[in-house]
């Protein structure tokens, strides 16, 4: 066989040569950033592996679907973070499987060896298998779904303004999200606020009184993570920016135009669906099914290494770290990647001088989300903060978290200017396929030809 007919896959990568114990990071999230961060110059040579070249910030990601955010706010190139970083290497690749046996990573662009591995390869939107709603709606884990949800509204908005069908006008005003977790509940606030705010002076041909938002629970409170007066507090917030919180709502279908909920009487219509009701552990082929726990994730051992594989850890949203506190593994958040991140590479240097790893012990440092404008709720460490103290204290926290000077002070003008007029300046419509019927050829002549203003 020639060189030209040799699979990419069966190439190996073309690497810098050196003595050093190779670390191979699968994914440059929070986990595996914190733990090349841990090994930055030290003696061993680091290979991180990535199917996008940048960096994104995960809790900000709602922002730019509701036009808040530009998407480069919240992303940050991976090369340009290593630049100062003389023992990294970045691999633009889509990690397919891990061959343990020989300690090889394969990718689609070519295969590497391992000394030590570090499956940092997080999460992706839990459709709870349901392939009908994952075929009508997005979730919101990426920037790319932000990009598409952005579009999707506002191409909805477009819609109807054009329509003099009020039953279509309803349905294409008509905003659904699914689950009452921190992304829901931030979400459901921002797009309230756009709403209250932008809607009215956009689009003239009505006002914000047309356009309806639904948070839909499964259980019957909201932020469960959190404490009982939090929880009260941003159904309160909520309810006050007029958005429709439904409890006891499970969500069994949706055909891009009705939302179907198990055992309910009443048919929720809604253009717009977005679901935030969780995600699952994403990892590469090629492992032990039986290492596999709730919630997709690999079980690992109290120094994080996976089961049965003593040179493989796993960390951040794909590691399923069971204890007796934690009997479903540790909450899939930014501040648990990032310990075990740094943990990690502390381990990993202890294995190489031949001393023992130690176990990982979480520091809960608490909660946080943000409902509004002035409007948010923290736990920490037994005090339980609303409003905007609360507010303050979360923007301080993610602007600390943020990659990069210019990303924290675009951020930071951003907020400002938006604190100070109402405005979110992003409103561009860049996609236009979506998943979605409405986008169809078919439905747009549709709507043109039931609209007599298109006569």
């Amino acid at each position: 066989m020639s060189d030209s007919e040799i699979r990419p896959q069966e190439q190996p990568f073309c690497l810098p040569e050196n003595d050093l114990p190779r670390v191979v990071v699968i994914g440059g999230g929070f986990a595996g950033l914190n733990a090349i961060k841990k090994l930055k110059n030290k003696p061993v040579d680091v290979v991180l592996l990535d199917k996008h070249n940048y960096h994104q910030f995960v809790p900000l990601i709602y922002q730019v679907a509701t036009s808040g955010l530009e998407p480069d706010s919240v992303s940050f190139p991976l090369r340009k973070r290593f630049r100062d970083y003389n023992n990294v290497t970045f691999r633009l690749a889509n990690v397919e499987r891990i061959d343990h046996a020989q300690n090889k990573v394969i990718t689609n662009k070519g295969f590497l060896t391992y000394d030590y591995l570090i499956i940092a390869s997080g999460s992706v939107t839990n459709f709870l298998g349901n392939n009908k709603i994952k075929e009508h709606c997005y979730g919101l884990k990426t920037v790319e779904d932000a990009i598409h949800i952005r579009s999707l509204m506002l191409s909805h908005l477009e819609m109807a303004a054009q329509t003099c069908i009020q039953e279509e006008k309803d349905v294409l005003t008509n905003f659904a999200i699914v689950g009452g977790g921190p992304a829901g509940v931030e979400l459901a606030g921002a797009l309230a606020e756009f709403r209250d705010h932008i809607i009215p002076k956009d689009y003239p041909e009505y006002n914000g009184d047309n356009i309806t938002i639904y948070l839909l629970q499964s259980g019957y409170q909201l932020l469960k993570g959190m404490s009982e007066e939090s929880s009260k507090q941003t159904l309160k917030d909520l309810q006050n920016m007029d958005v429709k919180v439904l409890f006891g709502c499970k969500v069994t279908g949706y055909d891009g135009r009705t939302v179907q909920i198990e055992d309910a009487k009443m048919q929720l219509k809604a253009a717009t669906l977005i679901w935030a009701a969780g995600v699952r552990g994403s990892f590469p082929g090629g492992l032990n099914e039986d290492i596999v726990v709730k919630g997709n994730r690999l079980k690992v051992s109290e120094t994080l290494e996976v089961a049965g594989m003593n040179n493989v850890f796993a960390i951040g949203d794909v590691a399923g770290l069971i204890t007796e506190e934690h009997p479903k593994g540790l909450p899939m958040l930014a501040p648990v990647a990032i310990q075990q991140g740094s943990h990690v590479a502390k381990c990993i240097l202890k294995l190489i001088k031949g001393e023992s790893a130690e176990p990982f012990d979480y520091l809960d440092k608490g909660h946080l989300a943000t409902i509004g404008r002035r409007r948010a709720v923290a736990d920490i460490r037994g005090l339980k903060l609303s409003g905007f103290t609360a507010w303050v204290i979360w923007a301080l926290v993610h602007i600390f978290y943020l990659a990069g000077f210019k990303n924290r002070t675009f951020v930071l003008i951003n907020w400002l200017s938006n604190y100070m007029s109402y405005d979110k300046g992003d409103r561009l419509i860049t996609r236009t396929t979506f998943k979605d019927p409405y986008s169809t050829h078919s439905n747009t002549q549709r709507f043109e030809a039931s609209n007599p203003a298109a006569e």
